[in-house]
């Protein structure tokens, strides 16, 4: 007997439509699965059989074979175990093809008969959510589901629950959305917790209000890592639109939590020693790396210089396009990337350069190798050059009346984001720093003009250089919430714009 259930693939982010078909024939007894099956896939023949054992059902001793069409797509990954399960259940009369025609089916089974989590429901979800067909998850993955606003969701524990569901011995309950979940925010510390670094925490507010690149230079122990831990606090809530792509990413890289949706800013910080692969993403199921992680968030690279030259020059594409492309001899996967980068380091190995009474003994040499590490391209794509000096006694004895608080910072953001968002309507871009700069042309004054002509032919900036000037530009001018860009927002832009 034949039997055909509905499951996904993954591209990225995209869902793509797979038809699960079984066929049971008399024949010496053997179990294949063909359509280009992982290892994964093909070891779900062991768990699917222990899993029927538990529930006192045996496979029949004939010929399965289980084909998972279209062929000549990969098929990868332990989702695919409940639909093989639920269609071999239908071959052998236990189940009729009319329960399992309109759904969409994945999940892990367990050696007890158990439904396990799998990676990729959210996106799972809005594709039959898209076609109008029922959804079948792990119980585990059901707030992951429920996101979408779809009603059509079943989320069983077990297999035998879903069976008996099927035959009206019990009904599986209807998932209900915990919206109260929502509320508890991760608590990620203060900008009051900063003493000093008036200048830096300027700068990160103008970063956190555009969206731009940040460049951090100073000695160990100023405060370069506080500063950048504390960005996410003061960078605004997500629009439902980014809250779900950025939860798409985090679901089929498997680490969503308990409440189904990623609610907080991503805030990325991988160590100097990880490889390529883990920034970018890849590997045997190409999955997201740490810069799609930190979509719609912030990637935090401390010591810069310490990263291989391959994972620094990876940047280029996600800086500029907001995208990273992952290219295999089988297939390509472009995930989303659009992340705010925000880079510390030293100013030579030893971190001493120029800082007084800690004279660097290799000085200036030691800098300059340093500082060769990173290529000109990488940081003509960062806006922002700060320097961040030692903390002073003095700032060590401030009240705290005097330091601004996280939440103080973030309302001149948000109103600065606001009118950024009003301008971008309908358009995939959300900030100034993703808009194209020549757009933005149009809101220079004729001194604001003159100034920046003047000082980009003394400095010889780049022409994306002289585009990220006036974008930082345009993003000073909405924090002062003026509608054209003068000459007071170049001069303090332009100070932003280093050349190491």
């Amino acid at each position: 007997m034949q039997a055909s259930i509905k499951t996904v693939a993954f591209v990225g982010i995209s869902a793509i439509e797979i038809d699960v078909q079984i066929q049971i024939i008399n024949g010496l007894p053997a179990f294949t699965i063909v359509g280009l099956p992982d290892k994964a896939v093909a070891e779900s023949r062991e768990r699917i059989r222990a899993s029927l054992f538990s529930m006192g059902i045996y496979l029949p001793s004939k010929r399965i074979t289980v084909n998972l069409a279209p062929a000549d797509v990969q098929k990868e990954g332990s989702h695919y175990d409940l639909p093989i399960a639920l269609a071999l259940l239908v071959s052998m009369e236990i189940l009729s093809q009319e329960d399992i025609n309109n759904v969409i089916a994945l999940g892990e089974m367990s050696l007890s008969g158990d439904i396990a989590r799998v990676p990729g429901v959210l996106p799972a979800a809005i594709y039959a959510k898209s076609r109008g067909k029922t959804l079948i998850c792990p119980e585990e993955c059901a707030q992951e589901a429920v996101w979408t606003g779809g009603e059509a969701i079943l989320a069983p524990k077990t297999l035998l629950s879903l069976v008996n569901h099927f035959k009206g011995l019990q009904i599986l309950p209807k998932i209900e959305l915990k919206t109260q979940r929502l509320s508890a925010q991760t608590s990620r510390g203060c900008f009051s917790d900063i003493k000093g670094q008036l200048v830096a925490k300027r700068a990160m507010e103008v970063a956190a209000s555009g969206g731009h690149n940040v460049l951090m230079l100073g000695p160990p122990g100023v405060g370069k890592s506080l500063l950048a831990s504390r960005v996410p606090t003061i960078l605004p809530p997500f629009t439902p639109d980014e809250a779900l792509e950025v939860t798409m990413i985090h679901s089929l890289a498997g680490i969503i939590g308990e409440s189904g949706m990623v609610t907080e800013r991503p805030y990325r910080s991988p160590h100097h020693s990880a490889s390529l692969v883990a920034l970018v993403g890849g590997g045997v199921y190409a999955k997201p790396g740490e810069i799609s992680l930190a979509h719609r968030g912030v990637l935090f690279l401390d010591e810069l210089p310490e990263f291989s030259r391959a994972a620094l020059e990876s940047l280029h594409q996600p800086l500029e396009m907001g995208t990273i492309s992952i290219a295999r001899a089988n297939k390509h996967i472009t995930y989303p990337a659009r992340i705010q980068l925000i880079a510390a380091m030293n100013p030579c190995r030893c971190g001493y350069l120029g800082v007084e009474g800690r004279e660097c003994t290799l000085a200036p040499k030691c800098g300059k190798d340093y500082l060769r590490k990173i290529s000109g391209p990488l940081l003509d794509r960062i806006d922002i050059f700060i320097d961040v000096p030692d903390v002073k006694l003095e700032d060590f004895v401030q009240s705290k009346e005097d330091i601004e608080t996280s939440e103080t910072i973030k309302k001149r953001v948000v109103e600065a984001r606001e009118i950024q968002l009003y301008c971008y309507k309908n358009r995939s871009e959300k900030t100034n720093a993703e808009i194209d700069g020549h757009e933005l042309e149009q809101y220079l004054t004729d001194a604001a003009k003159q100034l920046l002509y003047k000082c980009i032919d003394r400095a010889k900036i780049s022409a994306r250089g002289y585009y990220r000037v006036i974008k930082l530009s345009r993003t000073l001018a909405d924090m002062g919430k003026s509608d054209s860009i003068n000459e007071d927002h170049i001069a303090e832009s332009l100070s932003y714009r280093r050349i190491l």
